[in-house]
């Protein structure tokens, strides 16, 4: 069950990477950013 969970945040930080990468608008990078920072700490188990 982890191991699923894991696999689909992994997904959905690509996918907001992807995101934050196209864009070009400034605060809408600065927000992936902000949404980027719980993902990572969820991915790697961290509460």
């Amino acid at each position: 069950m982890t191991l699923i969970y894991r696999l689909i945040l992994l997904l959905v930080l690509l996918l907001v990477l992807r995101c934050m990468f196209r864009e070009r608008s400034f605060w809408k990078q600065v927000t992936a950013a902000m949404v980027i920072v719980p993902i990572v700490l969820r991915l790697l188990m961290i509460k």
